[in-house]
């Protein structure tokens, strides 16, 4: 599969990269970009996949994630995959609203019709882009963490505990962890997948734990004074969860902190030391 190189640039030593490439999966052109550390010539690297949250680009976090110097120096790739499909024929919010449609593909598999055509960001993630990067840089699949942030923080625990053997490290950032249990998560479910209810439980966290998925540990970062903590995002539901099934979940609520970059990139570092710590 041919991929263009949109942008490189020197970064602690490292590169980072801009690309894009026609995906199968969502049968557009998408973008994502990658960060690669310095590196020893023939070495493969351990990769952090970064989920956005909603409106959110490959750009957001690439501008203001403030990971390139972690990375360089724990040696790992950073990879920032788009939030949906884009293009003037991608079905969007009928309404235009921003929490449905255009970047807000929600790391599922749609089925139900316009959307089932292109949003498939599920099967993108987890079987596409894995393959796609691995063929075209020095990355390891067998020493992948996953991560993101709101939407993709639910997309980080989602896809990590559906897929418990192939990520070594799940961690995410004020996350949506109960999506049919909140505003954001039911309209989006309802959206793409209709009205079956164990479609819904495939792609929610809590609902995920309940029915036996297992990880070995959880880290999530979460500020206390974000605007959306009490109707959307709920971390509570997650430590319950997690405490019933057994789960080492770290939940740092940290004060005076929003759901902002600002909040983001602030303990972005310490995640990054965290995904290290269990890819090596």
């Amino acid at each position: 599969m041919a991929i263009e190189i949109v942008s490189t640039c020197r970064a602690h030593g490292g590169e980072q990269l801009v690309v894009r490439h026609q995906s199968v999966a969502t049968g557009t052109a998408m973008t994502f970009s990658i960060y690669l550390p310095p590196r020893a010539h023939g070495t493969l690297l351990p990769v952090v996949w970064y989920l956005s949250g909603l409106t959110c680009t490959h750009a957001n976090v690439t501008d203001k994630g403030e990971f390139r110097r972690a990375c360089a120096k724990l040696g790992l790739a950073f990879v920032a995959p788009d939030t949906s499909p884009r293009g003037a024929d991608v079905p969007d919010d009928p309404d235009g609203v921003y929490d449905f449609g255009l970047g807000v593909g929600f790391y599922v598999d749609a089925t139900e019709p316009p959307y089932s055509a292109n949003y498939r960001m599920w099967s993108y993630l987890v079987e596409e882009l894995p393959r796609l990067v691995a063929a075209e840089f020095p990355i390891d699949l067998g020493r992948q963490g996953i991560t993101g942030h709101s939407m993709g923080g639910h997309g980080a625990l989602t896809i990590g505990l559906a897929n418990p053997g192939r990520y070594r490290s799940v961690s995410a950032f004020a996350p949506i962890v109960a999506p049919s249990k909140v505003p954001w998560g039911r309209k989006a479910l309802a959206g793409y997948l209709g009205d079956d209810l164990s479609a819904w439980r495939r792609h929610d966290a809590v609902a995920l734990i309940e029915d036996g998925a297992r990880v070995p540990a959880i880290l999530v970062d979460q500020g206390e004074a974000d605007q959306f903590l009490t109707d959307q995002l709920r971390p509570e539901l997650l430590s319950a969860a997690c405490e019933a099934a057994g789960i080492d979940l770290t939940l740092r609520m940290q004060p005076g902190y929003d759901h902002s970059y600002g909040f983001i990139s602030t303990f972005m570092t310490d995640h990054l030391v965290w995904h290290a710590e269990r890819l090596k």
